[in-house]
C-alpha cells in the first residue's frame, strides 16, 4: 500500500486528485493533504510518505522552492501543473514524474507504476546495505567497512598497508597496489581501524603495525614490507615504541 501526501493551494484540485487516487486503486491511500505549503513542510519534517504530489504554481511558495526546502528527501516527488513548460524543469529538480492538469487517469496509473518501481529499487538497495552492515558487525566475520563512491567496501586488516591524509580527504594504500580515496579526514579513518593493528604514527599517516619491516630510530622512519618509508613524529615516537 502506497501512502501519498498532496500539496496544492487550490482546494478543488486537491480534492479532485485525492478522489482520483483513492478510487483508482486499493494500492494507494492519501495520508494527508495541504493547501498551505508551510504546513506541509512541517508535516513532512516529521513523516515520510511513499510519494508526494506537489502543485508547481502556488502563490506563497512555488513547487521548486518547496523541493529545495524539503532538503534530503527519501521519497519520490510528482509535480502537478497546468503548464507543460514546467515539465523539463520539474524533472531536472529530481521529480520522478509530472502530471498535467486536468489529470488523466491513464497518466496517473503510469505515474503510480513509476513510484512503485522507484520505491522497490530504493528499498532493495537500502535493505541490502543494512544486511551487509549487520553481517559485518558480527565479530565472527568482522571486516573494516568504508563508504566510498556510492558503494560499501569491505576490507580485511591484512589488505591495508597505511593511510595518508590529504586535508579533508584520505587515501588508503593496499598491499595489491590499489589506492582508495575517501572523503574523510584521517581522524575519521583512524576511528574505523582496529586499535590492535593500526597506529597513527604521524599527523598525516596511519600504519598497519603488522606490515612494519624496519624502524630506523636515528632517522625517525618506519619501513613497511612494501618498502614504503613513513615518518614517525616526535610526539608519537614514545607511544609507538610502547605499541611495539
Amino acid at each position: 500500500m502506497l501512502e501519498a501526501v498532496i500539496v496544492d493551494d487550490e482546494a478543488k484540485a486537491l480534492q479532485s486528485l485525492s478522489w482520483e487516487l483513492t478510487n483508482l486503486s486499493d494500492e494507494i491511500k492519501v495520508l494527508a493533504s495541504f493547501t498551505d505549503p508551510t504546513e506541509a513542510l512541517t508535516y513532512l519534517g516529521k513523516n515520510s510518505p511513499d510519494c508526494l504530489f506537489l502543485d508547481i504554481e502556488m502563490p506563497t511558495m512555488d513547487g521548486f522552492q518547496f523541493i529545495q526546502k524539503l532538503g534530503d528527501k527519501s521519497f519520490p516527488v510528482v509535480i502537478t501543473t497546468a503548464y507543460n513548460q514546467y515539465a523539463i524543469k520539474a524533472l531536472k529538480n529530481e521529480a520522478i514524474d509530472y502530471l498535467l492538469k486536468p489529470i488523466d487517469t491513464d497518466d496517473l496509473k503510469d505515474t503510480i507504476f513509476k513510484i512503485k518501481k522507484y520505491n522497490a529499487k530504493n528499498f532493495t538497495a537500502e535493505r541490502l546495505e543494512n544486511i551487509l552492515l549487520n553481517f559485518n558487525a558480527n565479530p565472527i566475520h568482522k571486516k573494516i567497512t568504508f563508504n566510498t563512491d556510492g558503494k560499501l567496501l569491505f576490507l580485511e586488516s591484512e589488505e591495508i598497508l597505511y593511510a595518508e591524509s590529504d586535508g579533508n580527504y584520505s587515501t588508503i594504500y593496499l598491499i595489491d597496489g590499489q589506492k582508495i580515496v575517501l572523503t574523510k579526514k584521517l581522524k575519521e579513518v583512524n576511528e574505523l581501524l582496529p586499535e590492535d593493528s593500526f597506529f597513527r604514527i604521524h599527523n598525516s599517516y596511519i600504519i598497519n603495525l603488522n606490515k612494519i619491516k624496519e624502524f630506523l630510530k636515528t632517522d625517525g622512519y618506519v619501513v613497511l614490507k612494501s618498502n614504503h618509508k613513513i615518518p614517525v613524529s616526535r610526539q608519537k615516537k614514545s607511544d609507538f615504541l610502547g605499541k611495539l
